[in-house]
């Protein structure tokens, strides 16, 4: 059985992450009008890279490699279905 296809756009990440990290503060921008033309961007211009900026609970008393981690993990069934860049910034 194969898993759901997801619709990779900031708001379904959004509600992802503030499941999975309950974030204080949160913003997803979809920058893959950026990136037409590049390696993995699609011809539809959204839903392949974006940039996330957290602040979590979660992230307290951990390394920055660990935060990212916990983003990656959160977000990885989008990943795993296109989402080719993810550009974060922790604790802004």
């Amino acid at each position: 059985m194969s898993a759901p296809v997801l619709d990779i756009t900031a708001e379904n990440i959004t509600q992802t992450l503030q499941k999975a990290l309950a974030p204080i503060r949160l913003e997803v921008i979809d920058e893959s009008y950026q990136h037409a033309g590049h390696v993995g961007a699609n011809d539809s211009g959204v839903g392949t890279h974006f940039r996330v900026r957290i602040t979590s609970p979660f992230f307290t008393d951990i390394t920055r490699v660990k935060q990212h981690r916990l983003v990656y993990d959160a977000l990885r069934p989008y990943i795993d279905q296109g989402l080719h860049a993810l550009a974060i910034e922790t604790n802004f």
